[in-house]
C-alpha cells in the first residue's frame, strides 16, 4: 500500500440501514490492501442527496469511475475500484 494514491471514494448511508453497514465493512476490508480514502455521507442531512438516494442506498461513488448502488458484492467494487480480480 506504501506510494500508492488513494481513491477516493464516497459512501452514501443513512442510520439503520444494514446494507449500508455491510457496505462500509466491505470498504473497511478493501481498504486494508487497496489505499482508499473513504467519506461516508448521511442521506438524511440533506434533501437533495435524500432525494437522489433514498431507494437505493448504500451507494458507493468512486472518484472517476463507476457508481454501484444495492446490492454491493465485493467483485463489482474491486472492479469499480479498478482491481478486478483481486488484483490490487
Amino acid at each position: 500500500m506504501s506510494g500508492a494514491r488513494a481513491r477516493r471514494v464516497i459512501l452514501y448511508t443513512r442510520p439503520g440501514c444494514h446494507l449500508c453497514e455491510e457496505a462500509e465493512d466491505l470498504l473497511a476490508a478493501l481498504s486494508t490492501e487497496i489505499p482508499l480514502q473513504i467519506e461516508t455521507i448521511d442521506i438524511l442531512s440533506d434533501p437533495a442527496i435524500y432525494e437522489q438516494y433514498k431507494w437505493i442506498i448504500p451507494v458507493i461513488a468512486v472518484e472517476g469511475g463507476a457508481t454501484l448502488s444495492a446490492p454491493i458484492g465485493e467483485r463489482a467494487l474491486r472492479a469499480a475500484l479498478g482491481c478486478p480480480a483481486n488484483d490490487c
